[in-house]
């Protein structure tokens, strides 16, 4: 029989059906048949600062597996284009779910951004070695008079709306974060770790793992983790992050979700693809 874990807003609907749901976004359906729980919860008295003994296997050993088998997918690609979304907490505040084409190449690494919402039609393009270090940025309508700016990517203006530079943009770095993340978290105890083999985000078939803690400790940077991984393609397609409550009974707060959906892998971009004069670009 298979269990639900309310502080993470799922819902049985049979015992062999189980629907994983996040907590922003509720549109996008994630529905997983078959949820298979990772190893047993570590017990309440468990010190949860004490290390992992050696010989002991700990519940993130087979997550981290999966998440570096996707990060070697995602070396195999040359690169890739898709829908990115993502929805952030920024200074504090969660800013509104934002929608954008994008391209990536991994060499030179290269960005390109063309928003869909909010700021639609913005464009943004990066190539490392190119432009001295800067991004160039257009918006449209009257904020559009201005032109092309460029910004370092590091700036307070580039950064605004963004958690992140975009010399971290694209599902290589998204990875590298959880996988660094679930290292540093196997040296304690109080983890469990979940598994749905058949998830769904949209059209996509995914296996899906779940990392969460019982409590907050100054060695957890989030409560709840989650790492979607396509099958067709064995890339990581979305990231979840929630951080602690501040007040019981409260559901995690949203920290960070980034997916990368209609994903087309090795699509044959050039450096016209990157390139400021494309006709189809509105850089000036």
């Amino acid at each position: 029989m298979h269990r639900t874990d309310d502080r993470v807003g799922c819902r049985p609907e049979s015992f062999r059906r189980v629907a994983l749901c996040a907590f922003s976004w509720p549109a996008i359906a994630v529905c997983a048949a078959v949820a298979a729980s990772g190893a047993a919860a570590m017990a309440e008295e468990d010190a949860a600062a004490g290390n992992v003994p050696a010989q002991q296997q700990h519940q993130l050993a087979p997550a981290l597996e999966h998440a570096r088998a996707a990060r070697a997918a995602v070396e195999e690609a040359k690169d890739y284009q898709a829908v990115f979304s993502k929805r952030e907490r920024v200074k504090g505040r969660l800013g509104e779910p934002q929608s954008m084409h994008v391209k990536i190449r991994h060499e030179p690494f290269s960005v390109y951004l063309r928003f869909v919402r909010p700021h639609e039609g913005r464009e943004v393009l990066y190539v490392e070695g190119k432009n001295d270090g800067n991004l160039l940025a257009h918006e449209t309508g009257i904020r559009g008079l201005v032109g092309t700016v460029r910004l370092l990517p590091t700036s307070e203006r580039a950064m605004a709306e963004s958690r992140f530079p975009i010399t971290m943009m694209g599902m290589r770095t998204l990875v590298d974060g959880v996988i660094s993340q679930w290292e540093q978290e196997t040296q304690f105890g109080e983890t469990n770790v979940k598994y749905y083999p058949e998830a769904k985000l949209g059209e996509m078939e995914c296996y899906v793992i779940e990392s969460s803690h019982p409590r907050p400790r100054k060695q957890f940077k989030f409560q709840l983790t989650r790492l979607y991984i396509e099958k067709a393609t064995r890339m990581p397609v979305r990231v979840e992050q929630y951080g602690f409550p501040t007040r019981a009974g409260e559901a995690p707060p949203l920290m960070e979700e980034y997916t990368y959906s209609n994903l087309r892998v090795n699509a044959g971009l050039t450096d016209v693809d990157f390139d400021e004069r494309n006709p189809n670009y509105g850089f000036d």
